[in-house]
């Protein structure tokens, strides 16, 4: 099985068409939240969750639910909460960054305008409150803490490092909170509404965490040495937008001032006629190893996280799903 376009395979195939059967009731149940009888919100709300995506978090949710049982009902609920949540963000983050583009066709923004994006995220938010709202008082105060991190993570990337911080350290913790906080809920509400036991649950979220960041360091990579768009983008989005993902930041802590990659990436944005010029120089630095070298020490330290689990198909599909996320980077 290929899941969500990682390109790897469960050694099991009673938990591989388990986990299929799941996700696809995490699509289904998701098509169904976003529902509205204004049907000019129906559409807008829509108009993501039809375009698709790699559902990671949905992903993790259901494979982590097999650490218990993965029958019970409230897990599918969960994975919707924590993609409709994420899908949200998307939508705020789009006006944010004055995207034109998400996942191959144009943004909500683009297409309708920034209000629209922002009330539309805004809905989905509400959806995804009302759903938890069904899962009790310890799923609610876990997504309360996640969201707080995810507004911290998007309010710290909006500011800026410090004066004097390190722009890589400073960059990491913002993935972390951005996008770690949230696929570790993933694979904490799995394991958790699937009965498991406490500390497998920590387990899984901690796991959650650092697969989290490596993934989408991962996707950072992919923006610059996929020549389509095998991160969902088109290749060398984050410099036409002017954001400096790890490998620019390696770029230009490592490369002389007077080179040309340095000139380039030293802009606030790079011209879309220097894209391709940019992305050459990216590919051949040591930038993107050293990047690549930090997607595997994530990696390494989410397996490490795994220690406390015992022995199962669903624990070797977490660590077949840690070996896809550095193997996707080439």
């Amino acid at each position: 099985m290929t899941s969500a376009g990682l390109g790897y395979s469960f050694d099991d195939p009673e938990l591989e068409a388990s986990v299929r059967d799941g996700v696809a009731d995490v699509e289904a149940a998701l098509a169904e939240a976003v529902r509205s009888d204004d049907a000019f919100l129906a559409d807008v709300a829509r108009y993501l969750v039809d375009a698709g995506g790699k559902r990671f978090r949905p992903l993790l949710s259901v494979l982590s639910a097999h650490l218990g049982d993965p029958t019970r009902p409230e897990i599918v609920t969960a994975a919707v909460v924590v993609e409709l949540t994420h899908m949200a963000t998307l939508y705020h983050d789009d006006v944010m960054d004055e995207a034109d583009v998400r996942r191959g066709t144009p943004s909500a923004n683009a297409r309708w305008s920034n209000t629209v994006a922002i009330l539309t995220g805004d809905f989905l938010f509400s959806r995804a409150s009302e759903l938890l709202s069904e899962l009790g008082p310890e799923a609610v105060r876990l997504q309360s803490r996640t969201f707080a991190r995810l507004v911290t993570g998007q309010l710290h990337e909006t500011l800026g490092p410090r004066p004097g911080a390190d722009l890589v350290e400073h960059y990491l913790e913002v993935l972390a909170n951005k996008t770690g906080s949230l696929i570790a809920a993933a694979a904490q509400f799995g394991s958790m509404f699937a009965g498991a036991p406490a500390p497998v649950v920590e387990a899984a979220r901690r796991y959650g965490e650092q697969i989290g960041v490596a993934f989408q360091l991962s996707d950072d990579i992919l923006d610059i040495v996929a020549e389509s768009d095998a991160s969902g983008k088109r290749p060398g989005t984050d410099l036409r937008e002017g954001v400096r993902t790890l490998p620019v930041l390696y770029a230009l802590r490592s490369t002389d001032p007077d080179q040309r990659l340095h000139v380039l990436l030293g802009r606030p944005t790079v011209a879309e006629d220097d894209v391709a010029e940019a992305l050459t120089l990216l590919r051949a630095s040591t930038a993107i190893d050293e990047a690549r070298a930090v997607v595997a020490e994530y990696a390494e330290a989410a397996r490490a996280e795994l220690a406390p689990i015992p022995e199962s198909s669903a624990r070797r599909a977490l660590h077949a799903l840690t070996d896809a996320v550095v193997v996707r980077t080439g």
